[in-house]
């Protein structure tokens, strides 16, 4: 995602791991950075998950990627695609989903619909979130309640 709109939906089966995730970035990463206007400068913000950590997805970013930023070990999450992730959940609940194929449809018509404002919104947002996690010393600030409700 980025301040303009959100990339490539990919669907999985069963249990990602490191192979998958790696898969996922190969198929879309430069293709959704493409589709969202910062190709040439976009960055792969992973969070701490043991997947997007493995040797084979940090060595591929390397070689792949203009920037990886590196967020510090339990760090609160911050990355703003989880608050699209919540925001696309809202909007799909007021349906009644009976299949994986539905539910696909919904997720994709979802971020269809979804208004550039919401991207822009989160990510004029993060410079505030940083500021209240150093006035709260690392320990759960009020955009992690949020987040998690």
């Amino acid at each position: 995602m980025s301040a303009v709109g959100v990339g490539n939906l990919h669907f999985i089966d069963g249990m990602m791991d490191k192979y998958m995730y790696l898969d996922i970035l190969k198929q879309n990463l430069k293709q959704s950075a493409e589709k969202i206007g910062v190709l040439q400068h976009y960055k792969l913000y992973p969070d701490n998950d043991p997947k997007h950590n493995a040797h084979i997805c940090r060595l591929w970013a390397f070689y792949h990627c203009p920037q990886v930023i590196k967020t510090p070990s339990q760090s609160p999450d911050l990355n703003p695609i989880e608050n699209i992730w919540d925001h696309l959940n809202n909007g799909i609940r007021k349906f009644k989903i009976s299949s994986k194929n539905e539910l696909s449809e919904k997720l994709m018509s979802e971020r269809d619909k979804m208004e550039g404002n919401v991207c822009a919104n989160l990510v004029k947002s993060i410079p505030k979130q940083l500021k209240e996690i150093i006035k709260c010393k690392g320990r759960p600030t009020h955009y992690s309640e949020i987040m998690f409700e």
